[in-house]
């Protein structure tokens, strides 16, 4: 039988996704290949969320392609659906599948091993009667967590985004559904499972469901120790659905909020849907519903019109929220979008300038973060065994290492004490 690989590029939600399709090939039949640079069939599931993540797409496809000149290459994900009248020059490509496709992997590439003729698939997203997408995933390969995608589009439109366009609007997975994967999850001896969507804040949305039923059924099955939460639009966190994500004690208190910005000008010209006060409310709400919270965040710099004033408004506001991690990069013009054809666009030496000062900033806070770790007594989920650490999490996703050779450990939840810095960690020891 023919061998695959599922090169996966972008976020949480692609990774499930490719778990997805890769447990549908293999109940095809198909073998997955053991070597990770060649096989019969490549599936690349691609990002688009920057210019950046395109070029590292035709940059990938180049690669596969050079080492498999005889195989067959499958693209799909956010590029095809976001950018179809470009995918006609992809000839290295002999099957394009859009973002609404998955279902069609398995008969499109049986119809191109009948007939060697291309397949070039991107139907539009037919938002009025749209639907969640059938998907189930059992395992997650080395994984100890599980990703489980219970959200799929966004109907925000920022400014710089072209997701809208390549997920199309808001859907959400039934309940029911949800409840009866994490169950198979759990079964399959997972103790940890985060909930993902393309805008997971807005699951529920029409629906007369939420994201607290989301968390509440996924506590609520039994085998899964830990809940957790991806990435979050702040405002509509509202005080109903922290109270009762508080009232789960398997609920993780890890909020990824994404912010953006830090000054009110610059997040009305991303057409982002609240202003720095109201940020600052929500995470001080988050923070006295939950003992010893994680507020982590996306800042970008270097903004359409971002002036040194409003970049330094931005690292003030970054600077007095003492976010656990940051993830910090420069404003990349996005084809298709509004914000692209802003003017005063930020010269790319200064958005690298900015960048710069702003992850010396929050690194500095990093560290002043797990320094308030210490002495701390906490479940620790180990994942892995390398260079003699166990390498885990506590809930609130601090990482953790711990001088041991016992791989029997991955896997588990231990308490442990946790003594002192490491490199972008805390060290500790098992009690």
């Amino acid at each position: 039988m023919m061998n695959f690989n599922i090169l996966t590029l972008g976020c949480k939600v692609n990774q499930y996704e490719s778990q997805a399709m890769r447990e549908e090939l293999l109940r095809h039949g198909y073998l997955e290949s053991e070597n990770r640079e060649k096989a019969d069939i490549t599936i690349i599931n691609s990002c688009t969320v920057t210019s950046v993540s395109d070029a590292k797409n035709r940059k990938l496809i180049s690669r596969v392609r050079r080492a498999n000149p005889d195989g067959i290459i499958i693209l799909t994900g956010c590029m095809p659906q976001a950018f179809p009248e470009e995918m006609k020059s992809f000839t290295s490509c002999d099957i394009i599948l859009g973002n609404k496709e998955r279902a069609a992997l398995i008969p499109t590439l049986e119809q191109f091993l009948t007939n060697r003729r291309s397949v070039l698939s991107i139907p539009e997203h037919v938002n009025k009667y749209a639907s969640f997408e059938p998907m189930t995933v059992t395992s997650f390969n080395e994984h100890t967590r599980a990703f489980l995608k219970i959200e799929d589009g966004c109907n925000r439109f920022c400014s710089y985004c072209i997701i809208p366009y390549a997920r199309g609007r808001v859907r959400s997975k039934p309940l029911d559904d949800l409840k009866k994967e994490i169950e198979g999850l759990a079964a399959n001896g997972y103790r940890e499972v985060v909930l993902v969507g393309i805008n997971l804040s807005a699951y529920g949305q029409g629906e007369d469901f939420d994201l607290a039923d989301a968390v509440e059924a996924a506590c609520a099955v039994e085998g899964i120790d830990r809940v957790r939460l991806g990435s979050l639009e702040p405002e509509q966190m509202t005080e109903p659905l922290v109270k009762r994500l508080a009232a789960q004690e398997k609920f993780c208190p890890q909020f990824h909020l994404s912010l953006q910005s830090g000054c009110d000008k610059t997040l009305k010209d991303m057409n982002r849907h609240y202003d720095s006060a109201e940020y600052a409310a929500i995470v001080d709400r988050l923070r006295a519903a939950f003992d010893n919270a994680a507020m982590t965040t996306d800042v970008m710099v270097g903004f359409a019109g971002e002036t040194e004033e409003d970049f330094n408004a931005s690292l003030d506001f970054v600077r007095d929220i003492g976010f656990a991690k940051v993830h910090v990069f420069p404003y990349s013009q996005r084809k298709g979008t509004k914000a692209a054809d802003a003017p005063d666009q930020v010269s790319p030496a200064e958005k690298d300038r900015r960048a710069k000062i702003m992850g010396d900033m929050v690194e500095q806070r990093r560290r002043e973060f797990l320094q308030t770790q210490l002495g701390r007594e906490e479940a620790v989920l180990f994942e892995r065994l390398r260079h003699g650490y166990l390498e885990g999490y506590t809930k609130n996703y601090t990482p953790v290492h711990v001088i041991s050779d016992d791989a029997s450990l991955c896997g588990t939840i231990r308490t442990v004490r946790l003594t002192e810095l490491g490199d972008d960690c805390c060290m500790g020891v098992l009690l």
